[in-house]
């Protein structure tokens, strides 16, 4: 049983039961030892607690990738280099920040929700549509595709079921270690409130809105569409 100290308010220790332990197990798969370069797919809710805990782990620098203004100002915020892959070739960008290596470490933090609209993102779509793919594998094909040689790619975003044109030969080549997993969060509880009560993170930082719950279906509706800024709602009686 975890014991939350009496002097911490409910918004920092909230977040206790789901997305801070998925975003530190996502930069502990990584098996950081200190001043590495993490590159994270994702500026969502489990992507921010992701760059954080890679800061805490040791990183020295992280690169967050998304397209939401608002998530990758957040991203800049919490000490993140922001791409936005509506804006820039995320290979090309990853390539010219690490010298040609690519980064020590990728996160996925997208899983099979991953959106593009090149041709690969239509090629996904149409096999959704025809029921012989389940998932839209974008963003980890282009973590396999980034990583440096021998580095490690750490799978958090989730995955349902079926998926197609991953590059095994990259994978394989590159002997890149990947780890995927649910998150281990009781596990995580005890050494995670350590840090909330440290000072060394505010999980309430990902606070966007909060809003009675009556109001949950538009609450939701909000965040499924990301509309004004949101990234994540407190739901209050």
């Amino acid at each position: 049983m975890l014991k939350v100290p009496s002097h911490l308010p409910d918004e920092k220790v909230l977040f206790l039961s789901d997305i801070y332990p998925t975003g530190y197990q996502a930069a502990l798969n990584c098996d950081l030892k200190g001043g590495e370069t993490v590159a994270i797919w994702g500026a969502g809710p489990v992507g921010q607690f992701a760059i954080k805990s890679a800061f805490l782990l040791g990183a020295a620098r992280v690169i967050s990738i998304d397209h939401v203004p608002q998530r990758l100002e957040q991203a800049r915020i919490s000490g993140a280099m922001p791409i936005n892959f509506d804006e820039a070739k995320v290979h090309d960008v990853l390539m010219e920040m690490t010298q040609g290596h690519g980064p020590d470490a990728c996160i996925d933090a997208v899983g099979m929700e991953a959106h593009e609209g090149s041709f690969i993102g239509m090629y996904d779509k149409v096999k959704q549509l025809m029921r012989v793919e389940t998932d839209r594998p974008f963003a980890f094909r282009q973590a396999i595709m980034a990583c440096r040689k021998g580095g490690t790619l750490s799978v958090i975003g989730a995955y349902g079921g079926l998926a197609d044109k991953i590059p095994l030969g990259a994978m394989f080549n590159k002997a890149l270690t990947i780890r995927e997993c649910q998150a281990h969060v009781q596990a995580h509880w005890k050494k995670l409130l350590e840090f909330v009560d440290e000072g060394k993170i505010d999980p309430s930082f990902v606070i966007t809105h909060r809003m009675p719950l009556s109001k949950t279906a538009e609450g939701y509706k909000m965040f499924l569409e990301k509309g004004d800024g949101c990234m994540k709602i407190l739901l209050t009686p």
